[in-house]
């Protein structure tokens, strides 16, 4: 049975992969897909057009939240360290955090995303850096 910290640690890696799941059903499925997802028009009309930059973009943030979801599992102890764990768990941590609770920031700069892509993508990094944070903070003498 895991710890407390591991088990949040797991969770977490179990949501980052389910984020990187709906990116790539972004680019599997298409404009539609970047619609439902609240991407924004502009995302959703670029991949219609054909342009490759909205499928590299989908694809990056799908293999960070991959890369991110392995460092949560070596962390929680599942799997043989990673390079740097503690230090990669602690800039992931910072960054779930940061872009849940920096929406208001951020959505001036994207203003084509809707309500709904905010609130909902904001309200799961919260929830994911936050069992992070406490995965990172049980379990930091371990790692």
């Amino acid at each position: 049975m895991l710890d407390p910290g591991s088990t949040a640690l797991v969770a977490g890696a179990a949501l980052s992969a389910l984020a990187a799941l709906a990116h790539l059903a972004c680019v599997a499925l298409g404009p539609k897909a970047y619609r439902f997802m609240g991407a924004g028009e502009r995302m959703a009309r670029a991949v219609e057009a054909g342009k490759i930059q909205p499928t590299l973009v989908t694809l990056a943030i799908a293999a960070a939240l991959l890369t991110w979801a392995a460092y949560a599992i070596a962390g929680a102890g599942l799997i043989a360290p990673l390079p740097l764990t503690k230090l990669a768990l602690l800039g992931i941590t910072a960054v779930y955090l940061a872009r849940g609770l920096a929406f208001p920031l951020l959505r001036p700069v994207f203003p084509k995303n809707s309500t709904t892509f905010w609130l909902v993508s904001s309200g799961v990094c919260l929830i994911i850096g936050s069992l992070h944070a406490f995965g990172l903070a049980s379990r930091w003498a371990a790692l």
